[in-house]
């Protein structure tokens, strides 16, 4: 029983570290597209867009997040259910819809705030369960 207890709680506090990436990561690579500006589809258009991203600070930041995202959702990957950490990461929606409200201004219906609350409800339920219902590959 120990060890189901240090695998939920392990599991958790890198399903956390992966969504507190992925959300500061998205609003960084928002607020720095909104520094860019529209990106207008066509060759000079696009051109002028990538010279302005590659050179964006608040847009390598966000890429730094991101990699940490990526580098967390593997690890967790790497001991429990595929099943399990989706589901356990989907609460990010609910917290990138907050900080969405928060840091960019934006309104949120309540049509979608229901959808966020419904969000929460299942990542609930999806937490109550073991984090690894398969053996670990050999």
């Amino acid at each position: 029983m120990g060890h189901e207890r240090r695998l939920r709680f392990k599991t958790l506090v890198m399903v956390l570290a992966m969504v507190l990436c992925a959300n500061t990561g998205d609003l960084l690579l928002k607020r720095g597209m909104n520094q860019i500006g529209v990106v207008q589809l066509s060759f000079s258009g696009l051109t002028h867009a990538f010279r302005l991203t590659i050179s964006n600070p608040t847009i390598w930041l966000a890429i730094a997040f991101l990699l940490g995202f990526l580098v967390f959702y593997m690890t967790v990957l790497s001991w429990a259910d595929y099943s399990y950490v989706m589901p356990a990461g989907a609460f990010g929606y609910a917290l990138v819809t907050l900080l969405a409200v928060l840091f960019l201004g934006e309104t949120v219906t309540t049509r979608r705030w229901f959808g966020v609350v419904l969000i929460c409800a299942g990542v609930f339920l999806v937490g109550q369960t073991k984090p690894r219902t398969t053996e670990a590959a050999t």
